[in-house]
């Protein structure tokens, strides 16, 4: 290729996804850095009980508060391959300690013999602020419950600018606490094409080009609807995008790895977690992904363009944790003919016989419990389980309760099961389970003037200017600014089927005059997950001709009473016209959700494979050719 050539190739940034939470595969990197001629690799680390655990990790000593596998696994294993190739790298494993997460990396190069310039991104910590947050009355974002009297940690996702403004400034590597989780994406991507804040299509693009990335292996055919067609788990490749300067992308995975990259894949990552398509809220720029469009370009690579951006809001969230009491879950194996009763009736011996205890010794009752039985699919499908006389189950109870020796003792009784109640019991797993304090989530708005961000590299420090958007042009109330409540919405053309349903709202099934009965799993790919209380379930049609047939039937109204025995809240249902999808939010969801839940399926992820076997009616010739592993 001639240097005219050359010089006339447009710009294309290759970036990889190596974590998608603190514990992800250490293959992850290396695979990327070896094999993926990558300009940058980003990696997320933190959610909001992996805060509370760094905080702890702080308070016993100054020098932690960050990902320590980050340092002493990953970067060990890449740092001089990072260098050589002069890939960036933009974490926010620095958690609470950014800087000690900075320093530990520094001293790693000095050992190695590098030189290495590395920037941290401070201000995301809102603790500071709580004295007087308090004093205004803060209250939490969904149940509007006042904020606790003692606070673990309090955070504000903070969005790309810093992380931009660490790469002007010419650092190698980025550190970064809390920020939402596509930010490291779109900070690389500013900085590389010089995008202005108020760009907004462009950074919606690089947004969605982050979030199908931030979840590892989610955009390479991890937890795929149609499983059985990804080939070669063990050797799953890690998700890259190749970006461009008007902000289409193209998602791929590196040569030679395992895994599937198609719109399918592509499709459901892209619904994962995001609330209204139409509004994915985020510090630098309100989403609009409904006119987004998939395309398999080749053998895993598919093309992403269309998605539209908005000002975003005067807002920071802000996630605090803070604890309420103690949780402590056991399990036992159940054995023989009528198992799943048997467990029962042992979960329910196991709670009165302690309650009992507590009582005698002056202690409280338990906060909350649930005894789930698991082999059954009574904890899953409720009413729908098909397999009510298993010969094997798992009892899974789990408590709360404000003092943690009640909990010591409730661990005690656990293994007297083995010789008191059941026969075939047996399966006591790791031994005596251990109570734990049970965090929780309390999430609330912050004005983005009241954060002061700054960048600090070597014995540099520099303040980053945020030019928020006017809070009022965001709407009055804080809360419209980052969220649509439910009752705002209007129904779009769907004909009689509303765009919400109340809990309880009786579905009919349906009809039956014609055609065929099929589970939804025929018909359409799902993918499910959670936003503190709420699940967010994303529907895409395995063919466009089933999005009409789809918009009748799945409705909201037969979501939330399928998933009556889940769901507690309403069930919202958003188009995504762009990829022939629905995009379904449904509250009060997790029981709680996240620590706050006894279920063992806490954050959502099974809800969807749950309505897939939801019945549907369709013709026969609309069935022919999408066709899914029969249930």
């Amino acid at each position: 290729m001639s240097a005219a050539s050359k010089a006339a190739a447009p710009k294309v940034i290759r970036i990889g996804g190596a974590s998608g939470f603190w514990g992800d595969s250490a293959v992850a990197a290396p695979q990327l850095v070896k094999l993926g001629n990558l300009d940058y690799i980003v990696f997320d680390y933190l959610a909001e009980l992996t805060m509370s655990i760094l905080a702890a990790a702080r308070a016993k000593n100054p020098e932690l508060g960050y990902a320590t596998d980050f340092v002493a696994v990953t970067m060990k294993s890449i740092l001089q391959d990072v260098v050589a190739q002069n890939i960036r790298v933009i974490s926010n494993a620095g958690g609470v300690n950014p800087q000690a997460c900075a320093k530990a990396i520094e001293a790693m190069a000095t050992e190695l013999g590098l030189n290495v310039k590395i920037a941290v991104v401070h201000g995301d910590d809102v603790m500071p602020l709580l004295p007087v947050l308090r004093d205004e009355n803060i209250t939490e974002l969904q149940s509007g419950a006042a904020l606790p009297l003692k606070v673990l940690t309090a955070n504000a996702y903070l969005g790309a600018l810093p992380v931009k403004a660490a790469l002007d400034a010419g650092a190698q590597i980025v550190i970064t606490g809390r920020c939402v989780d596509s930010a490291v994406t779109l900070g690389a991507l500013m900085h590389e094409f010089d995008w202005a804040p108020d760009d907004y299509d462009r950074l919606a693009q690089a947004s969605l080009a982050g979030h199908i990335i931030e979840c590892g292996c989610q955009a390479t055919g991890g937890l795929h609807t149609d499983w059985q067609d990804v080939p070669d788990w063990p050797n799953i490749g890690y998700p890259i995008i190749e970006c461009h300067e008007d902000g289409h992308f193209i998602a791929t995975k590196p040569p030679g790895t395992g895994g599937l990259v198609n719109t399918a894949v592509i499709a459901e990552q892209m619904l994962y977690e995001i609330g209204d398509p139409a509004n994915y809220l985020l510090p630098d720029v309100v989403c609009d992904f409904t006119q987004v469009t998939l395309h398999q370009e080749s053998v895993h690579r598919v093309s992403v363009q269309g998605a539209r951006g908005k000002a975003p809001s005067g807002f920071y969230k802000v996630c605090a944790t803070y604890m309420d009491g103690f949780r402590c879950n056991a399990q036992l194996t159940i054995v023989g003919t009528d198992a799943a009763l048997k467990a029962r009736r042992t979960g329910e011996a196991i709670l009165a016989r302690t309650r009992t205890m507590f009582n005698a010794l002056g202690l409280a009752d338990y906060s909350r419990t649930a005894v789930e039985i698991i082999g059954d699919e009574s904890g899953s499908f409720g009413p729908h389980a098909k397999t009510p006389h298993v010969r094997e189950a798992i009892l899974r109870v789990a408590v709360m309760h404000p003092q943690k020796a009640a909990l010591e003792l409730f661990a005690r009784e656990i293994a007297p099961a083995g010789t008191s109640w059941s026969p075939g019991t047996t399966g006591a797993g790791g031994g005596r389970s251990s109570p734990s304090p049970c965090i929780k989530q309390f999430a609330f708005l912050l004005e983005k003037h009241r954060l002061t961000l700054s960048v600090h590299m070597g014995d540099t420090r520099w303040p980053v200017t945020i030019q928020s958007a006017d809070t009022a042009k965001a709407g009055s109330d804080p809360n419209s600014a980052l969220s649509v409540h439910p009752a705002s919405l209007t129904p779009t053309d769907l004909g009689s089927d509303p765009s919400l349903a109340e809990p309880g709202t009786a579905a009919p099934e349906p009809e039956s005059e014609s055609g065929t009965t099929v589970p939804l799993i025929q018909l359409a790919y799902a993918r499910s997950g959670d936003k503190g209380n709420t699940s967010n379930i994303g529907i895409i049609a395995r063919h466009p001709s089933l999005i009409q047939l789809l918009r009748a039937q799945v409705t909201p109204e037969r979501v939330a009473a399928y998933l009556a025995h889940l769901v507690k809240g309403k069930v919202t249902r958003h188009e995504v016209p762009g990829i022939h999808a629905f995009n379904f939010v449904c509250t009060q969801a997790l029981d709680g959700g996240g620590m706050a839940s006894l279920r063992n399926d806490p954050l959502g992820k099974g809800i969807g494979q749950i309505l897939l076997t939801m019945p549907v009616l369709a013709p026969s010739h609309l069935t022919a050719n999408a066709t899914a592993p029969s249930l």
